[in-house]
């Protein structure tokens, strides 16, 4: 046979499926629209089809509800939206209310619904209601799982009864993307979740051995009739003012903005913000990186985390990059100094489009334009005054640009088939004006699961082209993985490959290229439980790792992973790694990949528990150890323990605590050139880190919002500096000491920040927000400081407190249009 692995794909791809029969539910008409108040006195609730019997799938497979704990659901529609009302049987002592803000879980029960107006298994809206009212709503997709980023506006009320709690639900048209249909079939399934037990159960059973896609187990839902898709148009204007006072110095700002929704066609909809404001993003976990390798920080801007799954594909977008700090730094002389460097650019507007037709192509268009920014150069010039032969300072100003008109552009093609598999072309591009570099990334997928939905394959292509000022570089990636996605025990082998020239970093994130590596996976997990466990999970796992050009071997490393939940809802695991034998890491000499570092045997082990959450008193534990045993290296040890307390006073208040410790002992990383020699030093290191959260709901439409840190990063060299020699070792330079190099390499990295807040919403998707934010930061070489030294060193820089006040109000278009019609029908 000359292809025997075709013929294996062919035989995997092609194995026969049971299809499992779908539960029913139509919907009846409403005349009149219910109240939504938590009551089911309206008329339309009398006589509706009830959804009922319920299947858990976990922790028990296949298991009914009791009956006080069934699940009673009714459905009806009208022009408008879709109605639900469910009466949620449980037992008053065993409900779980705690109140808390929109998509946070906590420690609740929820209600679920799940549309899919496409009914293609693949693209989900789910919406879930709480015991407290609170809601959460997410896309899901199996590739991306469920991305509560995306957030729409809709209404709910719960009321808590005797024999457990209803909640009633209206979700307008415009939170569905759908096309006219004369008699059509969506996909629906309700979903209950009892959390003092972390039972969960569906109304259509859900198979968690097979796959990952869920969408695949919806039913279907019939009987809505001349519906038309309503024009989705929304208007998000905003007014937000900020005070700023640091080091004497008080700034002010006000701005006014808006924010537009609006559905292009019955599937595709724009996304976009004009004159964008930022000013209430969180703070990022800043810490001290003695790595080659750039800190990543999670995006906290609301434009940049809703509705991107798309852009997302392919891992070649990292939405930090636009509006990050300069892409250059000015070349200036000893006499000359910068007036003002900013942090950050400024974005002047940014769109979305993106949506998917009813044949299952999924259509994403992105693009943001920063705005050009300069610098002013002071510069200061001794020269001699030819009239009186006296010495003068002459003072001059110059501008630079350090970051030109930019516009950050990405577009994507998503097919998906099958109702479990995608083929993906994505292409990101930034072209900057004027004599600055351009990017452009290009980008094949394919995600592709069998029919049975138990074996896949995933095949990555990509092709990088930068135009920089010295020319042009060309760069190539790819990836290929197959494994088993069903069952007990699961395995995948795949291939990563990337060339020298390869670089995404203008507008995605990628620390090292040239490099061409094999991994192999397996694990066992349990879908029922034990006498004494809901469920377990073994994994093994194995890494061989070469550079790609020239083809050179880099390390290799083994795994193992175990965790598990008891009967009583503690947690815990552990995991352990060891680097086998020697590895060379070319990216610490910081010299391209002419030099390498060589380690040996490294092997690190962690622990950890997560104690019941539905108690007053919790906890979150860890710790782990480190060691290298090369035979120069036995005095390295790393050890680390984190603990988190967490206080649940009652059903509105929640206080955790976290302090994480991390130590290295005789660590050894780069620290300079100089002669043309790589500089190394041995190191002590210490990371301390102490961050308190807390919320207090008043309901849920108003809280209030504590979140602090504080990290302490210090590093104390040893005197003696090394050289790094042509084999990867070091040895000790008489020459080279921290008085030799011109500076105290030792680092004291300390930084605090405290955001307090106040959010209410007081009105659907509308929202005020007052906050409250104090930072300061120190960065000095007294790395021989304890932590109380440190602490109070810190409190006597200055610090920046900001006062903010932002206002958003949400419009649509659709009920402007109701309103009108109305009023003109008086007159």
């Amino acid at each position: 046979m000359k292809h025997p692995l075709l013929l294996l794909l062919i035989l995997l791809f092609n194995v026969p499926t049971t299809a499992q029969a779908k539960k029913k539910y139509t919907i009846t008409r409403a005349s009149i629209a219910p109240k939504i108040d938590g009551i089911l006195s309206d008329n339309i609730w009398q006589n509706a089809q009830i959804a009922s019997d319920f299947i858990q799938f976990k922790p028990t497979l296949g298991k009914p509800d009791p009956e006080n704990k069934r699940t009673e659901v009714k459905m009806a529609y009208d022009n408008t939206g879709i109605y639900i009302s469910a009466y949620l049987y449980d037992v008053p002592e065993d409900m779980m209310r705690q109140f808390n803000q929109r998509d946070n879980f906590g420690q609740n029960d929820f209600f679920g619904v799940v549309f899919n107006p496409n009914n293609d298994a693949q693209n989900n809206t789910e919406f879930f209601v709480f015991p407290t009212g609170n809601q959460a709503d997410a896309v899901e997709r199996p590739n991306i799982g469920e991305d509560f980023g995306w957030n729409a506006v809709w209404e709910s009320a719960v009321s808590v009864m005797p024999n457990g709690w209803i909640v009633e639900i209206k979700i307008p048209y415009r939170c569905l993307r759908f096309t006219k249909q004369e008699n059509p079939t969506w996909g629906i399934q309700f979903h209950r979740h009892f959390k003092k037990t972390s039972e969960q159960s569906t109304w259509n059973p859900i198979d968690i051995t097979t796959g990952s896609s869920i969408g695949l187990y919806n039913g279907e839902l019939v009987g809505i009739q001349n519906i038309d898709p309503p024009t989705r148009l929304s208007f998000y204007p905003y007014a937000s003012s900020l005070v700023s006072q640091f080091d004497g110095k008080t700034d002010t700002d006000f701005a006014v903005g808006l924010d537009v929704k609006y559905g292009i066609t019955e599937n595709i909809t724009l996304d976009a913000t004009l004159i964008p404001d930022f000013s209430q993003a969180g703070f990022d976990n800043v810490q001290l990186n003695l790595g080659p390798f750039e800190q990543q920080f999670s995006e906290q801007r609301q434009f940049f985390t809703e509705g991107v799954d798309l852009f997302n594909k392919g891992d070649l977008f990292y939405s930090r990059r636009i509006g990050r700090n300069p892409s250059v730094y000015p070349d200036i002389d000893e006499n000359e100094d910068i007036a003002e460097y900013p942090e950050k650019i400024q974005l002047l507007n940014a769109v979305k489009v993106s949506g998917r037709t009813k044949k299952g192509l999924g259509i994403g268009f992105f693009n943001a334009i920063t705005k050009k920014t300069s610098v002013t150069i002071n510069t200061s010039e001794t020269k001699i005054n030819p009239q009186s032969n006296l010495e003068e300072t002459i003072q001059s100003k110059r501008k630079q640009v350090i970051e030109p008109l930019a516009n950050y552009n990405i577009m994507v093609l998503d097919q998906q088939f099958n109702k479990n598999s995608s083929a993906t072309i994505i292409n990101t591009n930034v072209t900057r004006n004027g004599d600055f570099r351009d990017a452009n990334v290009t980008a094949l997928l394919l995600d592709l699961i069998n029919k049975s939905n138990t074996y896949g394959v995933v095949g990555e292509a990509k092709m990088s082209l930068l135009n920089d000022v010295d020319g042009n570089k060309k760069g190539y990636s790819s990836y290929l993985g197959f494994g088993k996605t069903s069952g007990e025990y699961r395995f995948n082998v795949s291939h990563n490959y990337a060339d020298k020239d390869f670089d995404i970093n203008d507008l995605g994130i990628l620390n090292r290229n040239n490099y061409s590596n094999f991994s192999a996976n397996a694990s066992y997990r349990i879908f029922e439980p034990t006498e004494t466990l809901n469920n377990l999970y073994i994994g093994v796992s194995g890494n061989y790792n070469n550079l790609s050009a020239p083809l050179t071997y880099t390390g290799a490393n083994v795994g193992a992973e175990f965790n598990a939940t008891t009967k009583t809802l503690h947690s815990f695991g552990m995991n352990f790694n060891w680097n086998i034998g020697k590895q060379y890491d070319f990216f610490e000499p910081r010299n391209g990949f002419d030099s390498f570092f060589l380690t040996e045997n490294y092997a690190q082990s962690n622990f950890w528990i997560s104690s019941n959450y539905n108690t007053f008193f919790s906890i979150d534990a860890s710790a782990g150890y480190a060691k290298q045993f090369n035979a120069d290296r036995y005095g390295f040890n790393n050890y680390w323990f984190s603990v988190g307390p967490r206080f649940k006073f009652n059903d509105k208040f929640l206080l955790v605590l976290d302090f994480e410790f991390d130590d290295y002992t005789n660590d050894r990383g780069y620290v300079t050139k100089a002669d043309g020699n790589i500089i190394f030093g041995q190191r002590d290191r210490v990371d301390i880190e102490t961050t308190i959260s807390g919320n207090y709901n008043f309901n849920s439409f108003n809280a209030i919002t504590l979140s602090f840190r504080n990290y302490l990063g210090t590093v104390t060299y040893e005197n003696q500096l090394y050289n790094l020699q042509d084999t990867g070792r070091l040895q000790e330079n008489p020459a080279y000491t921290k008085e030799s190099i011109g500076y105290d390499p030792d680092i004291n990295f300390n930084t605090w920040n405290l955001d307090l807040s106040y959010s209410w919403q007081f009105a659907p998707g509308s929202r005020l927000t007052a906050l409250y934010r104090n930072s300061i930061f120190n960065l000095s070489e007294a790395s021989q400081d304890d932590y109380f030294e440190s602490l109070g060193k810190l409190f006597d820089e200055n610090k920046r407190n900001t006062v903010s006040l932002k206002l958003v109000y949400f419009i649509d278009y659709n009920a402007i249009k109701t309103l009108l019609k109305k009023k003109s029908k008086t007159i």
